[in-house]
């Protein structure tokens, strides 16, 4: 019921034993935890943003520009 992170209704829920209430919750609790770090150990330490905290694009961080090559587009 829980895994397609729709989440339990509270009819459900009030007539749900209060040991299996908090099982779940803890479950539950458990479950968006480790996710979490799952999440953070996928954007890892070696990600760069191409935005620095001030708002404005560091051209260092994106490909494009730190190779100084200047690309023309062609229309046709």
């Amino acid at each position: 019921m829980f895994h397609g992170k729709g989440g339990y209704d509270y009819n459900s829920i009030y007539h749900m034993p209060i040991w299996l209430r908090k099982f779940t919750f803890k479950e539950i609790v458990d479950f968006y935890e480790e996710e979490k770090k799952q999440m953070a150990k996928a954007h890892g330490k070696g990600s760069s943003t191409v935005i620095d905290s001030s708002g404005k694009v560091n051209p260092s961080n994106v490909p494009y520009f730190s190779k100084g090559k200047s690309k023309k587009t062609e229309y046709k």
